[in-house]
C-alpha cells in the first residue's frame, strides 16, 4: 500500500513560474515586483533594473518578453 500524502503531493504542482518586473539590483540578488504590488528579493544576476523576469522558488530563470500585463478578477 503505497502513502496517501505521498500521493496527494505528487497531485499538486511544483512552485509557480511567475512573472515580474526588477526593481533594485544587489551582488548577487534583485528585488522583483510582481503585477501585484507584492516584491520578492530573488537569487539572480546579470539583470537590470525594469527588465521582466521568470521567477522560480526564490531563483530568477531568465529574461521574460516585455509584453502588455493584462489582469482579470473572476
Amino acid at each position: 500500500m503505497s502513502n496517501l500524502f505521498k500521493l496527494f503531493r505528487s497531485l499538486l504542482p511544483s512552485d509557480p513560474l511567475q512573472v515580474g518586473t526588477v526593481t533594485e539590483v544587489g551582488t548577487s540578488v534583485v528585488v522583483v515586483a510582481f503585477p501585484g504590488g507584492a516584491s520578492i528579493t530573488a537569487r539572480g544576476t546579470g539583470y537590470s533594473v525594469g527588465t521582466k523576469v521568470f521567477v522560480r522558488g526564490g531563483m530568477v530563470e531568465g529574461s521574460a518578453p516585455s509584453l502588455p500585463d493584462v489582469s482579470a478578477e473572476v
